[in-house]
């Protein structure tokens, strides 16, 4: 017996250093890997957003911490830089592309579905190479332990996503389609892969899961509701989504955040400030290729945006008789306008948005109450952010001025209740 446990101890005291020698030499490796490598991991990693999410407030790029709201509780995104302990710096380049592809820790443990593996599983070897050329050998690494989500037991419990994996995870990298041209096909490679423009913009299933990956499915890019915003529908429809845009208006949106149309708020303005705008031309361009072929789905089945000032412009004129109209005119006009156009693209347009047509009004609620981060292009603030109002109007005021929006210059959506306003107040302050 004591001669069986010398030997084990042995083969501990041979195996640990080892364990210790092959990690840092997977990460060693990463760090001589070729400078042309680790750029261009350092721009797909640009066109992935990664750092919005593994970024907190005031904390350091990839060391995560950042809070997300999931409909089991609240969790928080992890350490990517490559520090040996609390980071990835111990993954092989087979157990970063594992964790990115099909959501499985080193260790083994499941990620949860807000990590969009379902979308990076499309991500092909070359450039999943260069992404852990990058992250070894481009980040700096920090020390800072994750941590843990706040989410009640039995819910907390990782297995069960196994099996969520084995009904809802697709796997195989992108492959091009025939008959599409190379910019329609990169286009898809990037929405649907690094991208991962589903994970917000396609509406969820029961499970959480997205409920199409690419257009092959009606519901894909359809939009939908997360963490107390609604992402807009991507699709050709003529009034919620991109039907009206042309390709120089999308393109201009993605580099810069605004057109003629609309500005970004809520979690578009990260995507913006960390990503797209720093895509290159032809990437961006190939974006919007796809995203301009994709036909007319989801919507309300309303006829077709037509701009009307007339009745609005009565409204405005006898402000004391409605009073959304009077909230209008005391904080919303100067900028917005009395024919509802604003100043695009420095202010933007209420009358025909897709954010103000769209059924659900989270955003609109959403983005009165809290403001919006700035814009920053090309390291310059955009000078009129959206203002938080949330401390200055009550519950029904705002349910009477977006209504008012909502109705104005032929809009023709629904009104919205003090309720739904309060709803969003209580969540949205919760998770400050």
């Amino acid at each position: 017996m004591k001669n069986t446990l010398k030997g084990v101890g042995a083969a501990l005291c041979v195996a640990l250093p080892l364990l210790a020698l092959s990690q840092g030499s997977a990460r060693a490796a990463a760090q001589a890997a070729d400078p042309a490598l680790v750029q261009r991991g350092a721009y797909l990693a640009k066109v992935g957003d990664c750092v919005a999410c593994h970024t907190a407030p005031k904390g350091k790029p990839f060391a995560g911490g950042l809070p997300m709201t999931t409909p089991m509780g609240q969790i928080y995104t992890t350490n990517i830089t490559p520090d040996p302990n609390t980071g990835i710096g111990g993954y092989t380049e087979e157990d970063f592309a594992r964790a990115m592809r099909e959501g499985v820790a080193k260790d083994g443990h499941n990620l949860y579905p807000a990590m969009p593996y379902p979308s990076y599983a499309k991500v092909d070897d070359d450039d999943m190479k260069a992404l852990y050329a990058y992250f070894m050998g481009g980040v700096a690494p920090v020390q800072q332990a994750n941590r843990e989500a706040d989410i009640k037991w039995p819910l907390n419990m990782r297995w069960p996503l196994k099996f969520w994996n084995m009904v809802f995870l697709e796997k195989g990298a992108y492959q091009n389609k025939p008959g599409k041209d190379v910019a329609w096909n990169r286009g898809a490679y990037l929405i649907q892969g690094l991208g991962h423009c589903g994970s917000c913009h396609t509406p969820r299933g029961i499970a959480f899961q997205e409920k199409a990956l690419d257009e092959s499915g009606s519901a894909f890019l359809t939009g939908g509701l997360l963490d107390g915003w609604f992402a807009a529908n991507l699709t050709g429809e003529h009034n919620v989504g991109l039907g009206r845009w042309n390709d120089q208006d999308l393109q201009a949106f993605l580099k810069t955040g605004a057109n003629r149309h609309a500005s970004a708020f809520g979690s578009m303005t990260s995507v913006i400030n960390n990503s797209t705008q720093g895509l290159n031309d032809t990437d961006i361009a190939a974006m919007s290729t796809y995203l301009k072929s994709l036909p007319p789905a989801g919507g309300s089945g309303a006829p077709p945006y037509a701009y009307d000032p007339q009745a609005t412009k009565v409204s405005l004129n006898r402000p004391a008789n409605d009073a959304g109209a009077r909230v209008y005119t005391a904080y919303c006009m100067h900028c917005h306008g009395v024919d509802g156009r604003g100043f695009a693209p420095m202010l933007a347009p209420l009358a025909g948005n897709p954010n103000v047509l769209e059924k659900d009004p989270s955003s609109l609620i959403n983005v009165t109450l809290n403001g919006t981060q700035d814009l920053v292009i090309g390291g310059i603030p955009a000078p009129y952010p959206m203002p938080k109002y949330a401390p200055v109007l009550n519950d029904q005021q705002i349910a009477d001025v977006l209504s008012f929006v909502r109705a104005g210059w032929n809009n023709g959506a629904p009104v919205v209740s003090a309720a739904e306003v309060a709803k969003l107040r209580k969540s949205t302050q919760a998770a400050r």
